[in-house]
């Protein structure tokens, strides 16, 4: 039987983590779950990466989590190392199919981390929830009926802001943005905050910026830190102090089907999304 050793984010550590450990029974901590969104339209800035180990670094907190892909490339799904090639059900069915969103939960086999997965069955979705009335309010009925199962909901969103993009936002209580320390990164930025502020206007009044996150930073170089300052000084009180390394270990996770703290602990990577899961676990203390 493997092991790896985790940090709690809270600093109550260590603790062993056992990879085929029966999951503790999830109970809620507060009465009402805390959605959070990763989005950004632009893609290849670490938005899947970032959905995927923030979700397992929050449940390693022993705070029950709920990772939801609703990307229809599933890279959330294979990520925590489920085979989204074998699903019979998926995020799909309770999106168009109405099915009960408790019967498409699945275990990770990381304590108390579950997942409602997707497949390239969700590619369709889209025209077929054009037509539907309340179309942006799909997935926060689904999410409603799991609102007191969990302390954190994670939503991975498609890098589009696309009709799935709007329900998450619709659902969440805040959204994370997920910005790459490289030249083009304030490109198409300004999009994404204007979709935020036309869905606080017309659709979700009680959405906010839970944080612009800085990812892929490469400390070897001036690049990296000319966007980072650049980015603080026009956002300064919405940019994480964690920042996410380019890290080897960080990239390698997938191919294991594993978040990075159940692959390398000892990592960069891992280090900087434990901090990352540490202050937004701090935001609410």
């Amino acid at each position: 039987m493997l092991h790896s050793r985790h940090v709690n984010p809270e600093g109550v550590f260590p603790e062993e983590i056992t990879e085929t450990s029966t999951e503790k029974s999830i109970i809620p901590l507060k009465p009402k779950s805390r959605i959070i969104c990763i989005a950004n339209q632009k893609g290849g800035v670490g938005k899947t990466t970032t959905a995927v180990n923030l979700a397992a670094c929050l449940a390693a907190s022993e705070r029950p989590t709920l990772l939801v892909d609703i990307d229809p490339q599933g890279n959330a799904t294979s990520g925590v190392g489920v085979d989204k090639t074998l699903l019979k059900h998926t995020v799909y069915d309770a999106l168009i199919n109405e099915a009960d969103p408790c019967g498409l939960i699945v275990d990770t086999g990381h304590p108390f981390l579950h997942i409602i997965p997707s497949n390239s069955d969700l590619a369709g979705a889209e025209l077929e929830l054009a037509t539907e009335i309340g179309r942006e309010h799909k997935l926060k009925f689904v999410l409603a009926a799991l609102a007191e199962k969990y302390r954190y909901i994670i939503i991975d969103c498609p890098p589009s802001l696309s009709l799935l993009t709007i329900n998450a936002m619709t659902a969440a209580d805040s959204v994370l943005i997920p910005l790459q320390c490289e030249f083009y990164a304030m490109e198409g930025f300004s999009q994404i905050l204007h979709t935020i502020k036309l869905i606080q206007k017309m659709i979700n009044p009680q959405l906010t910026i839970e944080g612009i996150l800085l990812t892929m930073y490469d400390s070897r170089g001036n690049l990296s830190k000319d966007v980072a300052e650049e980015i603080r000084t026009h956002f300064p009180d919405q940019v994480f102090e964690s920042v996410i390394p380019r890290n080897v270990r960080l990239a390698e996770a997938p191919s294991h089907g594993k978040p990075v703290i159940y692959y390398d602990i000892t990592s960069r990577g891992a280090v900087s999304y434990l901090q990352l899961a540490r202050e937004i676990i701090q935001r609410e203390s």
